[in-house]
């Protein structure tokens, strides 16, 4: 009999879990294994992403730093080439991010919003990706990924819209 309820238990916990909505995912990571590794995970806290910096120079993406809310995540990558800096507009978010790598480095971001805005950075050589989430009506929370003097690989982290 408690072999039974056991049994009964176990299959009514695994329905429940297949039944509820997911909405995270993840993709790449698009690169190479080059630099130190990064994450913006505990950044996605302060909010959603409102602003994007971008380091470039004539070959490719040198560094990166998202703004989370209000709140400018730490640096990655190196100093020399031009910055560039793209604010989203109030309840534009990333649904799409496009891009290239070559060797040790990423040399391509395009960033696509719900806006229809595509944000493109960097020169447009190398192996392509595109990365887009999994589930519908989701977004791009927090990037991670590699970084040294340059930028050598990234990856998108994917979920539902921050509610707060």
């Amino acid at each position: 009999m408690q072999t039974l309820v056991l049994l009964a238990l176990l299959c009514a916990s695994a329905s429940a879990t297949a039944i509820q909505a997911r909405s995270s995912s993840y993709s790449g990571e698009y690169g190479s294994g080059g630099g130190q590794r990064f994450s913006h995970s505990s950044n996605q806290l302060e909010g959603p992403i409102t602003a994007i910096r971008i380091r470039v120079n004539s070959f490719f993406i040198v560094g990166l730093q998202v703004r989370y809310g209000k709140v400018w995540s730490d640096y990655v990558g190196g100093k020399l080439g031009d910055l560039e800096e793209i604010v989203l507009h109030p309840g534009e978010s990333v649904i799409q991010v496009s891009g290239k790598y070559f060797l040790f480095h990423v040399t391509k971001l395009v960033f696509v919003t719900n806006k229809g805005r595509y944000l493109s950075f960097g020169k447009d050589t190398g192996v392509s990706f595109n990365a887009a989430p999994l589930y519908p009506n989701t977004v791009l929370r927090f990037v991670s990924g590699r970084a040294g003097l340059f930028l050598n690989a990234i990856g998108l982290h994917w979920d539902n819209y921050p509610t707060c």
